[in-house]
């Protein structure tokens, strides 16, 4: 089975649990997301998207981290 290389905004933001407007907040360049432009449309690559969740669950576990060392 072919797996997609890209994905719609849709899609993404489907795969991601979040909004398409909350996806484009995201997005580069106001957002750690980067995202490719077909003509006029926007589109992600899913190791994009994969690589996202994995920062912003390290930063959550960093941040809990460091609520726990200051109590």
């Amino acid at each position: 089975m072919l797996t997609k290389l890209l994905l719609s905004v849709r899609e993404a933001a489907y795969q991601l649990g979040v909004s398409p407007r909350h996806l484009f907040s995201l997005t580069a360049p106001r957002g750690p997301i980067p995202a490719i432009r077909l003509g006029k449309r926007v589109m992600y690559r899913p190791q994009d998207l994969e690589a996202f969740l994995q920062q912003a669950a390290q930063k959550e576990l960093e941040r809990a981290a460091n609520q726990e060392s200051v109590r």
